[in-house]
């Protein structure tokens, strides 16, 4: 397959999405598919990486475009968002089904898993009644195989009626017969006649009114059949597309509008009312479903999935679930803080004296003092500090939570978590945007897309900071290390100091199943919503492209939005500890200023502004302090954990005022960066501002009751 990159963009009617062609022969397919059918890999695999990525316009769903060339042919592939199903509920339904009905793609291929076939055979007849330009590609075919699942590709293309290729993406094994029955279908020689379901009576006989007036108002550019079940059904987010899509509401064309009454006159007739249609449609699918893949799937005696299921036992179970998952949870705390020390040091002593080589060459050609300073102590320093500290611990926690995912254990977590969310009125599957707020909030709060209702994806947006990322981490484990494990080092220290992360950070599970709670029964007022949640097979995971995409598409990704906002604020934090007015620096002015209302939190003043300062990048915190107790003119690193102690103490610092600032680093205002995320993802500075606000109320009120309570035990000075 010879690739190449698409960049001519020729829009695909009415969806809002931008086809990446290189020429107007290009044809387009849709790829769909269940989550975690390897649907990703095989896009990658046909694509070769060569890709395009966006949302759609107007929406916030992720989708990809590939292109690969065979035989002279191009072919652009869209990476649907994965879905179980097109009867939209959700954002990712929605962007998948209007792609599929409006985008007049050339074709569709819809790819299952080998391992649990019937499922995924229910969006695979979803797909046939929109198109019957279909390949269905069954892949996983080596996890089916080692599991001793046989399915009889022959037999499923006979039940199915469109071309059905098996497939082994992680190995290549079947992509190039893909291609070939993508091209034979372009060139009209697909087999047969797709299934179609078949309703009870009474709703065919509603589609049989509808389909004359629709063939005629509809033309040809549609299913009638789909068509008419869906207005049947009264979906309103399909009548907006379909609008948008023919130009008018064919709805309230009189000949439409009057068919469509009585067939939904003749459904009440018979006792069927929306619930009733939408429940019979739903199982049909199903039954189709479980018909067809009971002539082509064979199983042996014996579970093959037994190994899933002693597996899922240790990991879902009420009495092993939990404890696991903390374990787990310490574990790669311990990996991270542990694996970043050396190469976090190494970075820092590295970039820094990359810094003074730069400043001594910009000042050996003639840069003034006045610019050359805050450039190189200001701007630079800080950006280098920031990416010291925040590359070797993304670059260790990302891959290893992105193991965890390949592995598909994330799953079970949002399983083990979402009664507990439940009862605060949550979406169990905001356990996984927590989850992934570890790594980066602004990760965490674009993952919120996989919530499907706006208020429970608001709730989980609002809280996603009440968990740290790993910009807090070197603070929290620093103030852990020196004030509470006497700052020992070596492995037990490492493994204490690991286990009091997790405690802290059991706290701000804690606080966000609470704000998740207050939430929806204050301004964000509702009931759960169900969902259905997928536990996918183990897999063993693919070490090298785990990597790859770790690290570019998380590690570096995040990276790069902080160090975009780390050199502006080094400059202003340079400015402040620079200029003086009066017989002090504006960095303690404004340190003076904040004094009394930081004392009434367990804190001083400079610590406040040093967070205030932090708002960039929270990595920045200490350093901060640490420049201000010096009266230093740029950020300054210690060289031990003694040397940090005394000076804390010297001004003034006790445990309780460490353990103030642990909890003010949990709960406080989320970074400049997922600030920004979150105004991009919610659309409204309002939200932008509750997010922000319900986390700084949260831990000023905390510090408050902590002080006030140590002081009146006369635990502290």
């Amino acid at each position: 397959m010879g690739l190449t990159r698409g960049s001519t963009g020729l829009g695909a009617v009415d969806t809002g999405l931008v086809i990446q062609r290189l020429t107007n022969s290009d044809r387009v397919y849709a790829l769909a598919g269940n989550p975690n059918v390897g649907k990703s890999t095989v896009f990658n695999a046909l694509t070769n990486m060569n890709q395009h990525t966006g949302n759609w316009s107007g929406k916030t769903v992720a989708t990809a475009q590939g292109r690969c060339v065979r035989h002279g042919e191009g072919m652009v592939f869209v990476d649907l968002p994965g879905t179980y199903s097109l009867l939209a509920h959700s954002a990712e339904e929605e962007a998948a089904r209007d792609f599929l009905c409006f985008g007049e793609a050339d074709g569709a291929v819809v790819v299952c898993d080998a391992t649990c076939l019937e499922r995924n055979l229910n969006l695979v007849l979803q797909v046939l009644e929109i198109t019957p330009r279909t390949v269905v590609c069954v892949n996983l075919l080596d996890e089916a195989a080692k599991k001793g699942i046989q399915v009889d590709l022959d037999a499923l293309e006979q039940s199915l009626g469109v071309p059905v290729v098996g497939t082994s993406a992680r190995s290549g094994q079947g992509l190039e017969e893909l291609l070939c029955r993508l091209g034979q279908m372009a060139a009209g020689r697909a087999p047969g006649k797709p299934l179609q379901v078949v309703y009870p009576q009474v709703v065919e006989d509603g589609i049989s009114l509808l389909l004359p007036v629709l063939r005629q108002a509809a033309g040809s550019r549609l299913n009638h059949r789909w068509l008419a079940l869906r207005l049947l059904e009264g979906d309103e987010s399909l009548s907006r597309s379909l609008s948008a899509y023919l130009g008018e509401d064919l709805s309230r064309r009189p000949e439409v509008e009057e068919t469509l009454a009585a067939a939904k006159d003749l459904l009440a007739q018979r006792g069927w009312g929306s619930q009733e249609l939408e429940e019979a449609i739903v199982n049909a699918i199903v039954v189709t479903a479980e018909s067809v893949a009971s002539g082509v799937v064979y199983i042996p005696e014996g579970s093959p999935h037994s190994l899933d299921r002693r597996l899922d036992r240790l990991f879902t179970s009420r009495a092993t679930g939990i404890p696991v998952m903390l374990l787990l949870l310490a574990l790669v705390f311990w990996l991270t803080i542990t694996g970043a020390n050396y190469p976090s040091q190494l970075l820092s002593t590295g970039l820094f004296w990359l810094g003074d080589v730069l400043g001594r060459e910009l000042a050996a050609l003639g840069c003034p003092g006045w610019l050359l300073s805050p450039l190189m102590d200001g701007a630079y320093r800080v950006l280098a500090w920031v990416v010291a500290v925040m590359l070797p611990p993304m670059a260790i926690f990302f891959p290893l939570f992105t193991l965890l995912e390949d592995f598909g254990y994330l799953p079970r977590i949002a399983f083990n978590l979402d009664r507990c969310f439940q009862r605060a009125h949550a979406c169990g599957k905001q356990a996984l945007t927590m989850a992934m707020g570890f790594g980066c909030n602004a990760a965490g709060i674009v993952g919120c897309r996989i919530i499907d209702s706006p208020r429970e994806r608001l709730i989980a947006i609002i809280t996603n900071s009440f968990v740290p990322c790993n910009g807090r981490f070197p603070t929290l484990t620093l103030l852990i290390t020196v004030f509470f494990l006497g700052g020992r080092e070596g492995f037990w220290p490492s493994v204490l100091s690991a286990l009091g992360l997790t405690g802290v950070i059991l706290l701000g599970v804690g606080a966000t199943l609470l704000a998740s709670r207050l939430l929806s029964a204050t301004i964000l007022r509702g009931m759960p919503s169900a969902f259905a949640l997928e536990l996918p097979p183990y897999r063993r995971p693919q070490v090298g492209k785990v990597l790859v995409r770790s690290i570019f598409d998380r590690t570096l990704f995040v990276l790069g939005r902080a160090a975009a906002v780390a050199a502006p604020a080094g400059l202003l934090i340079w400015g402040m500890a620079n200029v003086t007015i009066g017989d002090a620096t504006l960095l303690h002015h404004c340190a003076a200023f904040l004094d009394p209302f930081a004392r009434l939190l367990g804190m001083d003043g400079v610590i406040l502004l040093a967070f205030l300062l932090g708002f960039p990048a929270n990595e920045i915190v200490i350093p901060i302090i640490v420049m201000a107790y010096l009266s230093a003119g740029t950020i300054t690193e210690m060289e031990s954990t003694a040397q940090l102690h005394a000076l804390f103490a010297a001004n003034g610092w006790t445990w309780a005022t460490a353990a103030s600032v642990i909890l003010f680093s949990l709960f406080h205002w989320p970074c400049s960066t997922t600030c920004l995320t979150i105004r991009k993802e919610t659309g409204s500075w309002r939200w932008t501002a509750v997010s922000v606000l319900v986390p700084t109320l949260l831990g000023m009120g905390l510090c408050f009751l902590f002080t006030a309570t140590v002081r009146l035990l006369g635990l502290a000075p």
